[in-house]
């Protein structure tokens, strides 16, 4: 038993390593048995096709969402929030042919989790809001919906960070920060002074001075006359 447990892990470990190279859909189980130095049948004893393979890396994924998740939503801190949004993007990194994929993430095995996962982020991201508000930390909503609107696109840029990079040819260094550096943008102007002040006391002024380059807010410099 100890033996065939050793198997299914190095097929499913290499497995995620071809599969963020090449693509799912580009790697064989033939291929796969090369690379594993074993036949296809010895291959195919453990995991039947290449579907039930992904069934068990997208299990192992899950499992490993799950505990981190419940790590980081204890308490809906800002604190937190920075945790999750760096070992999720870790995390997408180790997976990355699953997050870079539409076809992958349409996938049976996989869709119904995301769409759970998604509901769930997004209200991790309202707590985290309702909390700094109960907190003093963040204003009250100025109007219907915008907080609401504004856990939905924490959501949304976090899960879309890595398809982004990819669209525009750039690299991010390997935690994130980057990404996690333009959430704190959209959720700073939001704060109150004591939120402000907390914030400072966590990441330290120097973070702020590293958010960006200061906006041209000259026309001229966008648009001739």
């Amino acid at each position: 038993m100890k033996k065939k447990i050793a198997t299914k892990e190095r097929i499913i470990s290499k497995s995620i390593e071809l599969f963020n190279q090449n693509g799912f859909g580009s790697v064989t189980l033939f291929e796969l048995a090369g690379a594993l130095g074993m036949t296809r049948g010895n291959l195919t004893y453990h995991f039947k096709t290449k579907d039930i393979l992904l069934e068990a890396i997208v299990d192992e994924l899950w499992e490993k969402m799950m505990v981190e998740r419940d790590k980081t939503r204890k308490l809906p801190s800002f604190e937190n929030l920075h945790n999750g949004i760096q070992w999720y993007y870790r995390l997408q990194k180790e997976y990355s042919f699953i997050f870079l994929d539409y076809h992958v993430l349409n996938h049976l095995a996989i869709r119904q989790k995301f769409r759970q996962l998604t509901e769930q982020q997004i209200r991790d991201h309202e707590a985290t809001i309702a909390f700094a508000i109960s907190a003093g930390n963040m204003k009250p909503e100025a109007f219907e919906g915008m907080y609401q609107n504004l856990a939905f696109n924490t959501w949304m840029l976090s899960f879309y960070w890595l398809n982004q990079q990819m669209v525009r040819g750039v690299k991010s260094h390997q935690n994130g920060e980057d990404g996690e550096m333009k959430i704190w943008s959209m959720l700073l102007p939001h704060f109150t002074d004591k939120g402000l002040k907390a914030f400072r006391n966590f990441f330290g002024n120097d973070y702020l001075k590293r958010l960006g380059k200061s906006f041209q807010s000259d026309i001229t410099g966008y648009v001739s006359f």
